[in-house]
């Protein structure tokens, strides 16, 4: 079943932000030097600057989530990555050190970053549309039977496809799915249509999904939590968010 997700009263809801590498790094109060010395030391490994500027903004904005969340200068948030898988600092699910309570994602692709934060589970992934080929061999990998049906039909089915792709990464950031078990999942309910420039709120079960198709930035960004993310989009970031 899918509704749209409306407020939800006495619920502080989780917030998302995507902008522009450009937008993240052009803010005065933008400074790479609050990444720690893992950030920056993954930072330095890229052979090519917008690369490196991707990351930077991307943990740039990440921080500005959590600090806004936690009412705290972005500086004072202290970022760590926990791997459940293994011991090797600096990757692995992005928190707050002494804050299990607040939950953190972020997602970068070229020239574009997105970030989200809440004392609620959230997750985010933005991609660049066209990033994606409907390859049928790709889709076999990724869809549900019906979800393939449906994309393989669609008169675009790399962007299509692309829907999909957004929604389930995203679930992997909460947990609820693994690479390997992409196709277990079944979102063949979900609209794979949206209006450029449009929000859409979509629940399936219990996880609901706040997506955005940026023609401005070229991308489809998709987050995902037990209650519907708020999203900001705006080109000064966070100016159009509560």
């Amino acid at each position: 079943m899918i509704s749209v997700g409306p407020g939800y009263p006495g619920v502080r809801r989780p917030f998302g932000v995507v902008a522009s590498t450009e937008e993240v790094l052009a803010d005065p109060a933008a400074d790479p030097g609050v990444l720690n010395p893992l950030e920056q030391a993954r930072a330095a490994r890229f052979r090519r600057d917008r690369d490196r500027n991707d990351f930077v903004a991307a943990h740039l904005l990440v921080r500005r989530c959590a600090a806004r969340l936690l009412e705290i200068p972005p500086a004072e948030v202290e970022f760590v990555q926990h791997c459940a898988d293994c011991s090797i600092p600096g990757h692995g699910r992005p928190g707050v050190a002494g804050r299990p309570e607040v939950s953190l994602s972020l997602s970068h692709t070229t020239g574009v970053v997105a970030a989200a934060a809440g004392f609620t589970p959230v997750a985010v992934d933005v991609e660049q549309l066209g990033s994606r080929q409907a390859d049928p061999a790709v889709l076999a990998r990724v869809l549900a039977p019906a979800e393939e049906k449906l994309v393989s039909a669609h008169p675009d089915p790399e962007t299509a496809f692309l829907r999909q792709w957004v929604r389930k990464e995203a679930m992997i950031k909460l947990g609820l799915l693994e690479l390997d078990s992409l196709a277990t999942a079944d979102l063949s309910a979900l609209p794979l249509d949206q209006e450029p420039g449009s929000l859409a709120h979509y629940r399936t079960d219990d996880l609901h999904f706040t997506e955005f198709h940026d023609p401005r930035r070229g991308v489809l960004v998709a987050a995902a939590g037990p209650i519907p993310v708020l999203l900001g989009v705006s080109a000064t970031p966070f100016t159009d968010l509560p």
